[in-house]
């Protein structure tokens, strides 16, 4: 009987062991990473909501990468006239003394010193701190100033909330940024911050000029307003436009606040700026006494607005100043690129902007709410950081979720999420949810179940064509779909099969399954048509196989193999679900026969290889033959980094092995010996370096047998969303010492010095498949969910960790006596329902009835083993 292997304990929700809501925050943000004076240069943490745009904190309080409106913008910094962009200063007086200002600003780095004006970077001319140090834990950033001529340090604290489960929460349009200042001086001080911006309604980058020396200018501002408010939550400037087009994408507003209620000033605009006399008159009237003089005539179209608040701390003491940058632009064009099928530039709006009237409206709905929202980001952060998992996976899965906040992600006004594949410094990367791509980020499921399925709904309703083809690439506005058409990708297209089956899995929503199944096993039977990929249904696909090298593969490869073996697997489940045995046989079927066959002829020993065929008769290719025609951009006999990409993503799915396990492992081991390199200095490559010189990492492809002459392009590049699902990989495997030491080399080159922590490129900037990297976090911990089943499976690992089903997340501990193992779960957000629990290598638990968890509740169960 199983009850004699196991026992099972309940602690309900009121039992001694619950002891009820989190108290409000009162300790220090956490921390997971530190970067010293070395490391900030590249340091940008995004600030911003989930398809509102952001405007980036640096590693030394600078205000940078302003993306707020609609697009992106890396390096923008407003104005053309870097000693005008935005930034924020503090005026300080010790009691008896002079008064001292400076920009709260670190030092500048030795390569932005040479300029052939004198103007080598943004506020060049403004006093700037001694010292300075970035802390971390995304979406915590805290900026350290301290300098020996001033009797004060200060921490800037930035963010925008953050709550899994929570989209709404985690879309609001601002940063909030407190300034955390400490007299470390024996006598009482003066001090005011101060946040400077010049309205730049109407200019977002996009419409460019060059000066006479050949520098870009930026124009767009026309009759811009500032307009000082107040309200029983907020203060400050509401910033908006008489004379920008209502039309145009840069049309919006925008409000620079503070909840402060008292030592308030303000000005609405400055000087003429003959001469840079504009910051001139601003820096004196504040550096005089830390107070505003308003000006009431707005001179320029794009009036620089001033908001500085005062207060005074006693000797040792210390006090906090908080300002939030609110913004509302509702413009968003479509995909605006030439790949867009004539529908470029036309304006498909915002999901965000329909929450909101305007900038103002931002922060008198969110102000009150914002303490409870920082207090439940920093619950889910802190129960993250408190996993005992590698610190090196915790920020690996962390910082890459600064990709949802980035202009890689918007959201239509029917609130579906819309992705390119990354950003360029101006323009989206890739457009369309490009389904090879978005094939391998699991971040949006696992957190943000609504909006992973509002993907899948996309694919299916709009991408997908009555006879089964779904195309990787989608148009807008979406209804456009139903009359242009598009490559379908051999790997998207099986990918996407297999999240749909996840996110109904993750959802348990057994209607959702009903509603879109049709289209789903459509999908799947395209594999089958004539001329298709596997048309004669062998589970072998010798046709032309579109896929994300951008190529055409020709003939069987591992990497189209596992992803349809894992097709077949999810649609003969999803099959049986729908009451169709005999489609769920069929698929069965043919994933048996594949398998074997993969197995048998495209295992070598070490790895899976690719089996070459004519484009035109798909038959087999004698490839040892010199006369033999390959055709071009092919794998062959390489060992390609993501060959097993299917069987990853199988496992997050619980779709288990896709061929011999054995095969699989050795495999892996064999990416590890032939594809990673301790130094990219000796590596030739002819297209593009995401790692150069004396860093490691998986290369694309190795031919240990010998390369083709042409292989496909991308072979010696090297991308971190295809390294973490080779390292995730081995991690489900027990390979934890590789798959950690692939995951550590990518992160040890975004280290703030040499590249940014929150952008991990490939096509361009914050590249969706970086957020594989959530991944790990699932393959440490076991974790499977299944809302259908109402089943739960975790590790037997002890220790505390975190869990998350895109619902609800919360933690939970393993601690092992003897044969007896104890579970102690709990839920800090959502509703959990339950039947089952099982730890790997146990007998489940089977609850009597459905238990529900609800939000703050907990269940313990004592496991036996055997």
């Amino acid at each position: 009987m199983k009850q004699t292997f196991q026992q099972a304990l309940l602690f309900c929700l009121f039992s001694p062991w619950f002891i009820g809501k989190p108290q409000a925050q009162t300790n220090p943000w956490p921390v997971l990473k530190h970067y010293d004076e070395q490391h900030l240069l590249n340091v940008a943490l995004p600030l911003g909501g989930i398809g509102t745009g952001t405007v980036s904190l640096g590693g030394r309080g600078e205000l940078r990468d302003w993306e707020i409106m609609n697009k992106p913008g890396k390096g923008f910094s407003t104005l053309s006239d870097g000693n005008q962009a935005p930034f924020f200063a503090v005026y300080v007086r010790p009691e008896g003394k002079a008064p001292m200002t400076k920009a709260l600003l670190g030092p500048l780095h030795p390569s932005e010193y040479q300029h052939y004006e004198g103007r080598p970077v943004n506020h060049h001319g403004m006093p700037r701190f001694k010292t300075a140090s970035f802390d971390a834990a995304y979406p915590f950033g805290q900026v350290n100033l301290k300098d020996d001529k001033l009797p004060i340090q200060v921490k800037i604290k930035g963010f925008n909330p953050l709550i899994p489960g929570d989209a709404a929460a985690s879309s609001i349009p601002m940063a909030i940024l407190q300034y955390e200042v400490q007299n470390t001086g024996n006598v009482p001080i003066e001090v005011a911050i101060c946040g400077t911006m010049r309205n730049f309604i109407g200019i977002d980058g996009s419409k460019q000029g060059k000066n006479w020396k050949g520098d870009l200018t930026y124009t767009g501002a026309k009759a811009n307003q500032n307009e000082y408010r107040q309200s029983p939550h907020v203060r400050g400037i509401y910033m908006y436009s008489n004379g920008v087009d209502p039309q145009d994408p840069a049309w919006g507003t925008i409000a620079l606040t503070t909840p402060e209620q008292e030592g308030i000033s303000w000005r609405r605009s400055s000087t003429p700026n003959d001469w840079e006399n504009s910051i001139l008159d601003f820096w004196d009237d504040f550096s005089a006494d830390g107070a505003l003089t308003d000006k009431e005539k707005l001179v320029d179209d794009n009036p620089m607005a001033s908001l500085a608040v005062k207060k005074r701390i006693p000797a040792g003491g210390s006090i906090s100043f908080t300002f939030y940058l609110s913004w509302h632009f509702p413009n968003r064009l479509d995909w605006n690129n030439a790949w867009s099928f004539g529908y470029r530039g036309k304006v498909i709006g915002n999901h965000y902007t329909n929450m909101y009237k305007d900038a103002w409206d931002v922060v008198e709905k969110e102000t009150p709410r914002l303490p409870k929202l920082e207090e439940k980001t920093l619950a889910f952060v802190q129960a993250f950081l408190q996993s005992d998992l590698p610190e090196v996976v915790k920020e690996a899965a962390l910082f890459n979720l600064s990709t949802l906040r980035s202009q890689t992600v918007f959201r239509l006004p029917s609130g579906h999420l819309m992705g390119w594949e990354g950003v360029m410094n101006e323009a989206g990367s890739c457009y369309g949810n490009c389904t090879h791509v978005w094939n391998y980020e699991t971040a949006s499921a696992f957190l943000y179940g609504d909006l992973a399925r509002s993907m899948r709904e996309v694919e299916l309703v709009y991408g997908t064509k009555d006879n089964g083809k779904m195309m990787n690439r989608v148009s807008l506005p979406l209804e456009a779909n139903f009359n242009i058409d598009h490559v379908a990708a051999a790997d998207g297209q099986m990918g996407s099969i297999m999240r749909f089956y996840r996110e109904w899995q993750l959802s348990g929503d057994l209607e959702w399954l009903k509603k879109h199944w049709p289209k789903v096993k459509k999908a799947m039977s395209y594999a089958w048509i004539p001329g298709g990929w596997d048309a004669n249904q062998d589970g072998v696909q010798e046709g032309r196989q579109h896929n994300t090298m951008d190529v055409d593969y020709f003939g069987p490869n591992p990497q189209m193999q596992f992803w349809y073996f894992g097709a077949l697997k999810a649609s003969a489940a999803m099959a049986r679900a729908m009451n169709e045995p005999q489609f769920a046989a069929q698929c069965e079927q043919i994933w048996a026969k594949g398998s074997k066959w993969v197995d048998e002829n495209l295992f070598n020993g070490e790895y899976y290889e690719h089996k070459i065929t004519d484009p035109k008769t798909f038959q087999f290719l004698n490839t040892s033959d010199p006369a033999t025609e390959i055709p071009t951009f092919q794998l062959g006999q390489g060992c390609l980094v993501d060959q097993l990409a299917g069987q990853y993503m199988a496992h997050v799915c619980g779709l288990g092995y896709l061929a011999k396990k054995e095969n699989i492992q050795t495999t892996l081991r064999s990416i590890m010996k032939y594809n990673y390199v301790e130094g990219f200095n000796e590596i030739f490559n002819n297209m593009r370096s995401y790692v150069m010189d004396q860093e490691a990492g998986l290369i694309m492809a190795s031919w240990p047998k010998g390369r083709l002459k042409v292989p496909f392009p991308y072979f010696a590049e090297s991308m971190s969303g295809f390294e973490y699902c080779a390292a995730v990989g081995m991690l489900y495997e027990g390979m934890q010492e590789p798959g950690l030491k692939c995951i550590q080399s990518i992160r040890d080159r975004f280290d703030g010095q040499k590249r940014n922590p929150f952008d991990e490129p490939e096509c361009g900037h914050h590249y969706a498949r970086a957020m594989a990297s959530w991944s790990a976090v699932l393959a440490l911990t076991g974790f499977q969910y299944s809302g259908i089943g109402k089943s739960l499976q975790l590790s037997q690992k002890e220790g505390q960790f975190f869990w998350s089903n895109g619902y609800s997340w919360g933690t939970y501990r393993v601690q092992k006596k003897g044969d007896i193992v104890e579970l102690r779960l709990s839920v800090l957000h959502g509703d959990l329902a339950l039947n089952k629990i099982t730890l790997e290598g146990l007998l489940p638990h089977e609850f009597k009835k459905t238990l529900m968890l609800e939000e703050d509740g907990q269940v313990g169960i004592i496991f036996k083993g055997r």
